[in-house]
């Protein structure tokens, strides 16, 4: 039976719920910055977050819902532009504590630190996002209880390719079976399952509908003494919340 060693986070719809009411308007703000008359409302941007990577998701905006907008030739500059302003807009957002952690997670955190977990962070968003957020949530301390932050470009293929999840095992030196992963989409479980870990998913508003299957456990949240988690599929073992306890248990599934 393989000992619990290290827990593996995505970020964004999983630490904290940042998709909707965070990235979507700082995109948005990013293009009213450049003059152009875009807008992704919630609708659009759900069916935009099939594709991960904030600046392919600007990509396949353009080459299937706004096919009529020409690129410039520098089309990779033009779009990494407004990827770094929207970059820039979300951090602010951050910074005035626009975007808290969800139910659960600074719980989970500080007790995995106690008893000895190792704690690292898989994502396709970008470095300075998860610094920003680490900050402006849990202290600029926050930064060093991960061993590795993987994020962004770090690795040429994003979720749901499993490279991200490789790279931060190879980094830690880990085998994925001692190892519990949590995501909150479709693309992250087959991003963690492509790398053979064990997942555990919270969802949100816009992953509800996803397809799970392989997940230990789906919830709607990691939960709090007082806030417990709803069960969506698989076995709690009657537990509230998500505690270290809890995973050892399903480290055994």
């Amino acid at each position: 039976m393989a000992k619990l060693e290290a827990l593996i986070f995505d970020v964004d719809g999983t630490l904290a719920d940042t998709e909707r009411d965070g990235h979507r308007v700082a995109f948005n703000l990013a293009f009213a910055e450049a003059g152009l008359d875009w807008h992704w409302s919630v609708e659009l941007y759900e069916k935009l977050l099939s594709v991960t990577g904030g600046k392919e998701r600007i990509r396949y905006y353009l080459e299937n819902f706004n096919t009529d907008f020409t690129l410039p030739e520098n089309d990779v500059e033009f779009i990494a532009g407004l990827h770094q302003s929207k970059t820039a807009h979300y951090t602010a957002m951050l910074e005035a504590g626009a975007i808290p952690l969800r139910s659960g997670v600074k719980r989970l955190l500080d007790e995995a630190r106690a008893t000895g977990l190792r704690l690292a962070i898989a994502t396709t968003t970008t470095p300075i996002n998860v610094q920003a957020l680490l900050e402006h949530t849990l202290g600029k301390e926050s930064l060093d209880w991960f061993e590795v932050i993987a994020a962004g470009d770090i690795v040429p293929a994003k979720k749901p390719a499993p490279d991200i999840y490789d790279y931060a095992l190879q980094k830690m030196g880990l085998d994925a079976n001692v190892c519990m992963a949590f995501e909150d989409s479709e693309n992250g479980i087959k991003s963690s399952m492509g790398a053979k870990l064990r997942t555990i998913v919270a969802i949100n508003d816009y992953t509800r509908d996803h397809d799970f299957n392989g997940a230990l456990l789906v919830l709607d949240q990691l939960g709090e003494p007082e806030q417990p988690f709803q069960v969506l599929a698989g076995d709690a073992y009657g537990a509230k919340y998500v505690d270290v306890a809890l995973i050892r248990k399903l480290m055994q599934d």
